[in-house]
């Protein structure tokens, strides 16, 4: 490969003469053990025991898989050069294509059908801002109207038509008829083990037993085809030829242009890709509750490119995030009050520390804001034995806005995306 089309899909980071600073596996698996060990101490402190039992982070998983799924298309389409405000509609897409199939043939053909639907999804994307060169989110905008009126409208005539077999099996014009359970798989003797370390509440070694336990307990079969597509990625688009051009798109389409490369065709692929993602993890949503539901997909794809975002574009950054929002979507369903109540000394604690940092970088306004946030929320947990419950069903978002608002600094997207691209444009 061309040094020309590796500097343009690896452009330098500003003000570090060409270096960029990468945040290395070591360092990662620091952060994430420190983050145990923070979450151990909050769990003995409130007395929490659900924070870190296998049941929170089972269903943890399961609610990051159709944010991780999203985030991913998301990924793809930007790497490309083309953003994708439209994960929404491709994934309700996703989850009616789903429901339709699903009751009548089973859940891997509802999760084959969902590929389809969001995939259709993208490729209308595709059309119109690679091809037309419609501003990509006005297109994404429309694909989510779009997509929420034609839903709701195939629901009513496919699954609420009077005498239909799909309203003689339980569907209506909200919902689908329901659909069998796809398998699960379990870790014979070590979740049992796992589980029995975890009853005994012990400082740390419980509170890693939990997070195991969770992921080897109960597991969806598509759970490990979301791991296997994040492993995938990574490798398509960082280790191989095709990544590497796919990536020059949304860093510099003239240069890649000039080297061969067609800009349109890789594209159209990247955002098919990303629709079919999508698709997917709205077809885990139905697949995961047996039938298709109108607003099923609850503003999960907006949360997905959030933490494509966070994730700062990568396949890493984006589990990462979405094990974040899936954590704190599975808490509010699962534990509600007392456990949302204890994260308050944890978000506390955390901008304590953030406050430290922004001192020491002389930014002391910042510094004064996080360090009076601490100080009421620690007043707030000392006042109260509970929160309300409007705050416990908005903690999914209210993560999403604080996350983007302490890690907006360190993100860099791809310089070429959003930007109206025409064949030949440069010459």
């Amino acid at each position: 490969m061309s040094t020309e089309l590796k500097s343009a899909a690896r452009p330098a980071a500003p003000g570090t003469g060409g270096r960029k600073r990468k945040l290395t596996y070591p360092w990662v698996l620091l952060i994430l053990a420190g983050a145990l060990v923070a979450v151990s101490a909050l769990r003995a402190i409130s007395g929490a025991t659900d924070l870190t039992s296998a049941g929170q982070f089972g269903a943890a998983l399961s609610a990051a898989v159709p944010i991780g799924l999203a985030g991913l298309g998301g990924l793809w389409a930007e790497r490309s050069g083309v953003v994708n405000i439209g994960l929404e509609g491709m994934m309700m897409l996703g989850s009616f294509a789903a429901g339709w199939a699903g009751w009548q043939h089973g859940p891997w053909a509802a999760a084959a059908a969902g590929v389809i639907g969001g995939a259709l999804g993208g490729l209308v994307h595709a059309i119109a801002t690679v091809t037309f060169g419609v501003d990509h989110i006005v297109s994404g905008v429309a694909i989510n109207i779009l997509a929420l009126g034609a839903t709701q409208y195939l629901a009513t005539i496919l699954f609420g038509h009077e005498g239909s077999a799909a309203m003689a099996a339980g569907g209506n014009d909200k919902q689908s008829p329901p659909m069998s359970d796809m398998p699960t798989f379990t870790v014979p003797g070590l979740a049992d083990w796992l589980n029995g370390i975890e009853s005994h509440h012990w400082f740390l070694v419980s509170d890693l037993a939990g997070v195991l336990g969770g992921a080897v307990t109960g597991v969806s079969w598509l759970t490990l085809l979301t791991a296997g597509l994040f492993a995938g990625t990574f490798y398509l688009l960082w280790r191989s030829a095709f990544g590497l051009r796919l990536r020059s798109c949304g860093e510099a389409p003239l240069s890649a242009e000039t080297l061969g490369v067609n800009v349109y065709a890789y594209k159209y692929a990247a955002v098919l890709v990303s629709g079919a993602l999508a698709g997917l993890g709205g077809a885990f949503l139905a697949i995961s509750v047996h039938f298709y539901q109108d607003g099923q997909t609850g503003g999960r794809g907006y949360i997905g490119l959030a933490t494509m975002i966070f994730g700062n574009w990568r396949p890493g950054g984006v589990a990462l995030g979405a094990g974040l929002f899936g954590f704190m979507d599975a808490m509010q369903l699962r534990s509600g009050g007392p456990t949302v109540h204890a994260l308050l000394l944890g978000l506390a604690a955390l901008l304590a520390g953030l406050a430290v940092v922004r001192l020491r970088a002389a930014k002391r306004a910042q510094a004064a804001v996080a360090g009076v946030a601490a100080a009421v929320l620690v007043v707030w947990y000392a006042l109260s034995d509970n929160v309300p419950l409007e705050l416990v069903e908005a903690s999914p978002y209210i993560a999403t806005l604080l996350v983007l608002a302490l890690f907006s600094q360190r993100l860099r997207a791809p310089k070429a995306v959003g930007k109206p691209y025409r064949r030949g444009q440069g010459h």
